[in-house]
């Protein structure tokens, strides 16, 4: 396995499953912000969370089977404290950033700094 791929692994899951951790960088816009934060502190590690113009920008980790994956549990969380709420994502993890508008992939690209020092 090439160290770009070996970054971002983490451990296993059932011994047939990896598990990459993901960066996270996203934008959350909800009608009820004060139900989602505690969601976003709760399900996000190391996060950081903002208060911005359109609602709230959020910077930490998760871990995940894949971006589609990690991003599909942390709306679906969000949306059952509030159904009402917009998730626009940038996941980086495994070699590769994706970019998701709610559960709509809408592009992947390989990362450039996975495996550098």
């Amino acid at each position: 396995m090439r160290k770009s791929a070996r970054c971002a692994r983490r451990h296993h899951r059932q011994d047939t499953e990896l598990v990459t951790r993901f960066s996270l960088r996203a934008d959350v816009s909800s009608d009820d912000l004060a139900a989602v934060g505690p969601v976003l502190a709760q399900m996000v590690g190391d996060a950081v969370i903002t208060q911005s113009p359109g609602g709230l920008h959020v910077e930490g980790v998760m871990d995940g089977a894949g971006a589609r994956d990690v991003n599909r549990r942390l709306l679906s969380a969000l949306r059952r404290a509030e159904k009402r709420t917009r998730l626009r994502a940038e996941w980086t993890g495994g070699g590769q950033v994706c970019r998701f508008f709610d559960y709509v992939p809408k592009s992947t690209r390989a990362s450039g700094d996975c495996g550098t020092p």
